[in-house]
C-alpha cells in the first residue's frame, strides 16, 4: 500500500503527460474533422466540440457535387482536387522509389567497398541535411529553369530525391553495418558475384530498413509545401499541399472545404503508416545493435 501511494504521483504525472501528448497530436486532426462535418452557416457561430448538425456537403463538393454558399451556387472542385491528388501520389511515389533504390546500392558501397575518401564523402552527403532549404532555393530555381524542369514530374522528383536521399543513405548504412559479412562471404565462395549477393541475399535481409526508408521518404515528400509552391505553379504538377490553401478566396474562406480536403489528404499517409508501422520500427532499430 505504501509503495502504491509513493508511486501514485509518478503514475498521475505520466498519465497527464500522455494525455497532453495525445491531445497535442490528435487535437488538430479532430478539430479539422469536426469543421469538415459542420454546415457553413454554423461555422460562423460559436465553436463546439461536435457539430450540432452533421453535413457531408463539403465532401460532396470535393467529389463532384455543387453546393450553395452565402446564397451563391458553388461549383465542385473535384477536377482540381483529383488532379492535385494524382500529382501528390505520382511525385511522392517516384521520389520514394528513386530514393530507396539509390540508397540501397549507395549505402552498400559506403559499407562494403573500399575507395579513397569513402568516409569523408559519406559525411559530406549526410551534412547536407543541415542546410536549410531556403538557402538553395534561388540557385535551384535558376538551375531548373535552365534545364526546363519547372512544373514537371522529373524536376520535382529530382529535388525530392536530393533532399531525402541523405537520410535514406544514413539509415541503410546503419542496416548494412549491423548485418554479418559472413553471409556474403559464403555466397562469394559459392561463386556468386557482388551484385547477385546484394540483390538476392543482402536486400531481402534488409527489407525492414528499405521499408522504413520508403515510409520516411514518402511522408516527407507528401507533406512538402515550399518546394511545390515554387516549382509547381500549375495543376500539371501542383500537389494537395499547395492546392488546399488556394481554397481561400478574396472575399470568403471556405473553412469546411479546406478541412474536408485536409482530412482526405491525410488518408494515404495514415494508411501507409498503419499497415507498415512494424517495419518502420524494426527498420529504424536495425542499426542499433550488431
Amino acid at each position: 500500500m505504501r509503495s502504491l501511494i509513493s508511486t501514485l504521483p509518478r503514475r498521475i504525472g505520466t498519465a497527464v503527460a500522455v494525455a497532453l501528448l495525445v491531445a497535442w497530436s490528435l487535437g488538430p486532426i479532430y478539430w479539422s474533422l469536426v469543421t469538415s462535418l459542420t454546415p457553413p452557416l454554423h461555422l460562423l457561430g460559436t465553436p463546439s466540440l461536435w457539430p450540432r448538425e452533421i453535413t457531408f456537403e463539403h465532401y460532396a463538393k470535393l467529389v463532384g457535387a455543387t453546393s450553395v454558399s452565402q446564397g451563391n451556387a458553388v461549383q465542385s472542385v473535384w477536377p482540381q482536387f483529383s488532379a492535385a491528388l494524382v500529382n501528390s501520389l505520382v511525385t511522392s511515389g517516384l521520389a520514394t522509389v528513386v530514393t530507396v533504390v539509390i540508397a540501397a546500392f549507395g549505402a552498400y558501397a559506403f559499407v562494403r567497398l573500399e575507395f579513397p575518401g569513402r568516409d569523408l564523402l559519406f559525411v559530406a552527403v549526410v551534412a547536407t541535411l543541415a542546410i536549410p532549404a531556403y538557402t538553395v532555393m534561388i540557385p535551384l530555381y535558376r538551375l531548373m529553369i535552365s534545364l526546363k524542369l519547372i512544373d514537371t514530374y522529373t524536376g520535382i522528383t529530382l529535388i525530392y530525391v536530393s533532399a531525402f536521399l541523405p537520410l535514406a543513405l544514413w539509415l541503410m548504412r546503419s542496416v548494412y553495418q549491423a548485418m554479418p559479412i559472413s553471409l556474403e562471404e559464403a555466397a562469394w565462395l559459392d561463386g556468386a558475384g557482388r551484385i547477385y549477393t546484394l540483390v538476392h541475399i543482402v536486400l531481402p535481409l534488409s527489407a525492414p530498413g528499405l521499408i522504413a526508408s520508403a515510409i520516411l521518404t514518402f511522408l516527407n515528400a507528401w507533406g512538402q509545401f515550399m518546394v511545390p509552391l515554387v516549382f509547381s505553379p500549375t495543376l500539371a504538377t501542383k500537389p494537395l499541399t499547395v492546392l488546399i490553401p488556394e481554397f481561400v478566396t478574396r472575399n470568403y474562406i471556405d473553412f469546411g472545404l479546406m478541412n474536408a480536403a485536409g482530412i482526405l489528404a491525410i488518408i494515404p499517409p495514415v494508411l501507409l503508416v498503419l499497415f507498415l508501422n512494424r517495419y518502420l520500427v524494426s527498420g529504424l532499430m536495425a542499426g542499433a545493435t550488431k
